[in-house]
């Protein structure tokens, strides 16, 4: 047996040191580095064997052939439009969340629905019992399903050969140990030992492996950093309790686009899948309310209407407070100086509160005219029709911009039932309004949305 040595890891980076160092000298953090004790671990090739799996030899790339058809659907609209298809075989998948958010129901959902696979549900951290009793709520399973409560993972590759599973979902990294290293489970040596055994297992065999990881307080995931460059994909699942509707989004694709994004909503048998977001994300309000916008943005290719709500009230204090959820802070300040200094509207004695309705957070600059009209319509207490959406960005200088695939938008307000959607000048140029069933609004500067808006 090899001798034990000490070592000191980085919790950030993952960076390795003999001593102990006040500063990373790879991430440049301070107090990061934790003492861990390792055991020289087996080669490559060793592992190798020991997973029942065959050495790699080099190819010529004219010799290296794939299929077309490599995606395994999961049968799941919403997971497949994140993962760009489907599930890619050989790929090493991390999926991340806050405790309680609903990983393991996603996975394990998903894992039920898939037909004709063969698959092997490691867990951790629940008995074979208890994930009977969830999988009996959640639905059936229409494939061949294994379930097994292991954490070492000597005995986890001993189960996959005798089981040969089509795909493998571990939960989760952090409660799973390896024998080749003293530390205990969920230290970053343990958890990059184990997703480096589950990395070569996934590219030697073709088998995809699902990895649940843990996320700290900070919101990133548990372990080195260098866990996340291993994966294929880092998928992110989040959202707020008070609302029960849950965000899937990729961090990191390396077959896919990092801009789609799954909606999904909490019940008690599971999680359903939301095809129209538009609809969690709309408010159904009988009576027509000042402060209130609906924009039309987009995340990767699906258009989403979301609705701004905006209020504006005199500073009861000396300094004028400024807050906004799931809006970019810094760039609310820059509209309410453009809209002081261009437009004229003395907002800087005001408090002004913005809020995205249904906790969602949007990024698209698209929004940036239905903040502007939602601010002013609290601040000169008139309504905006609920009839109406804006899709477009305001310049520093007031002017309104264009925005990408304006099509798609002004195409899915039409199908909402929307009779107007205020979109730039310059995004009309070729653009033929006559198939569409929807009044298009031209607007150069905020000046003139201000005054077609309330006119």
């Amino acid at each position: 047996m090899a001798k034990a040595k000490k070592y000191f890891f980085c919790r950030e980076c993952g960076y390795q040191s003999s001593s102990w160092l006040g500063r990373c000298p790879e991430c440049g953090k301070w107090n990061t580095f934790d003492e861990e004790v390792v055991q020289a671990a087996t080669s490559s090739a060793k592992s190798a064997k020991q997973q029942g799996l065959s050495l790699s030899e080099p190819k010529r790339i004219e010799e290296v052939t794939y299929d077309e058809t490599v995606r395994m659907s999961t049968h799941c609209d919403e997971f497949d439009r994140v993962l760009g298809g489907g599930i890619v075989p050989g790929s090493l998948i991390l999926l991340g969340g806050e405790p309680g958010i609903g990983k393991s129901t996603l996975l394990l959902q998903t894992a039920l629905s898939i037909k004709d696979k063969r698959l092997l549900y490691v867990s951790g951290e629940e008995s074979e019992q208890q994930i009977k009793m969830r999988a009996d709520r959640i639905g059936s399973p229409q494939g061949e399903m294994y379930v097994v409560s292991e954490t070492s993972t000597n005995r986890i590759f001993q189960h996959i050969e005798a089981v040969k599973p089509d795909i493998l979902i571990v939960d989760s990294i952090q409660t799973i140990n390896s024998e080749d290293i003293d530390s205990s489970a969920g230290s970053i040596s343990q958890i990059r030992e184990c997703t480096t055994e589950f990395q070569r297992y996934a590219k030697l065999s073709g088998t995809p492996v699902l990895l649940i990881g843990h996320i700290t307080k900070d919101g990133t995931l548990a372990g080195p950093k260098v866990m996340e460059h291993i994966v294929d994909a880092v998928l992110q699942f989040e959202g707020d309790r008070n609302y029960g509707f849950r965000i899937l989004r990729a961090l990191k694709n390396r077959f896919g686009s990092t801009a789609e994004l799954g909606i999904f909503e909490m019940q008690n048998s599971g999680l359903r899948e939301v095809p129209n977001p538009s609809e969690i994300l709309l408010s159904q309000r009988d009576e027509n309310l000042s402060g209130a916008a609906i924009s039309a943005t987009l995340e990767g290719a699906r258009p989403i209407f979301i609705e701004v709500q905006s209020l504006v009230s005199s500073a009861v204090y000396g300094t004028p407070q400024r807050n906004a959820n799931g809006f970019d802070f810094r760039r609310l300040s820059m509209l309410l100086a453009v809209l002081e200094k261009r437009c004229g509207f003395k907002l800087g004695a005001k408090d002004v509160f913005l809020n995205i309705a249904g906790g969602i957070r949007v990024n698209d600059p698209a929004i940036d005219l239905a903040v502007a009209c939602s601010i002013l319509s609290s601040n000169v207490d008139i309504p905006i029709p609920p009839t109406v959406c804006l899709a477009a960005e305001m310049g520093l200088n007031g002017e309104i911009r264009p925005v990408s695939r304006v099509e798609q938008r002004i195409a899915e307000a039409a199908r909402l039932g929307f009779e107007k959607i205020f979109v730039s000048r310059y995004n009309t140029k070729g653009l033929d309004k006559k198939k569409y069933a929807i009044d298009i609004v031209e607007v150069a500067v905020i000046e003139d949305a201000f005054r077609k808006l309330f006119a």
